[in-house]
């Protein structure tokens, strides 16, 4: 059982604080959304936590260790990230297979990717074919749809293998289908005892796959607490400035 403790942090970029004292907890086997306006911090935090950016106050812990304490192939064992993508972008011709053996690297006793063994392979493979990507190994990733390329690089984060699997909008440009399956699979991960959290720009989504909800406004946290008690509250529509729940009623009635 992974657990993600993120206490009093703060961060930012060139000294000036983005994120300021933000705490939260996300326990093995829970889902933790991370939801506000556009520049409120949401990705900044993540990027913290991942240890990519240095943590000016507070601390961040994975069972007990400080994140900033890892040596980067301690922290790949232990925390997966899985960042915006988008279709046309300038990515390197690998092939799909060979982009999702990289995230095969912490678990390989050398440091050279030619020390691949048929066990990083059997991974990799494996986690293709979860994210319905199978028959597409030898395919170079920039031939791919945005879609297609987000599965790839969610099955590179699985074959790390980590105890926590952190999301920077993971259902961007997935289709409604791509969507669900995604959802299926983070359910999954979580079931394993392992932890959960992210990014989501779409409340609907958010809500369907988290156990809890953090509330980020100006780089403060506004609330945190379950789900449901989140979506029910009246801060949704306070930290994004517009009546979510009378849009949601609204987008309902198309289905009525």
């Amino acid at each position: 059982m992974a657990e993600l403790k993120i206490d009093g942090l703060s961060c930012g970029y060139g000294g000036e604080d983005i994120v300021k004292n933000v705490s939260l907890t996300v326990k093995g086997g829970e889902t933790a959304a991370i939801a506000g306006p556009n520049g409120c911090g949401k990705t900044t935090l993540l990027r913290a936590v991942c240890g990519l950016i240095p943590i000016t106050a507070g601390k961040a812990f994975i069972d007990g260790k400080s994140v900033a304490e890892m040596s980067p192939k301690e922290r790949a064992r232990s925390i997966a990230m899985l960042s915006q993508t988008g279709a046309g972008g300038d990515y390197f011709g690998y092939t799909v297979l060979n982009t999702v053996l990289m995230g095969r690297y912490s678990r390989q006793k050398g440091t050279v990717f030619s020390e691949t063994s048929r066990e990083d392979i059997s991974a990799a493979e494996k986690y293709i074919s979860e994210v319905g990507l199978s028959g597409c190994e030898d395919r170079l990733i920039t031939e791919l749809s945005g879609g297609q390329l987000q599965r790839v690089f969610l099955a590179r984060a699985f074959a790390q293998e980590p105890e926590i699997l952190v999301l920077d909008e993971p259902a961007n440009h997935l289709d409604i289908k791509s969507q669900n399956e995604l959802a299926e699979l983070l359910k999954r991960f979580t079931d394993s005892g392992k932890s959960i959290i992210g990014v989501f720009h779409d409340i609907s989504f958010a809500a369907a796959v988290s156990d809890k909800i953090l509330l980020m406004k100006d780089g403060e946290a506004a609330a945190c607490g379950n789900t449901g008690d989140i979506i029910g509250s009246e801060k949704l529509s306070e930290v994004f400035g517009t009546d979510i729940r009378a849009y949601m009623k609204r987008i309902l009635k198309i289905w009525e």
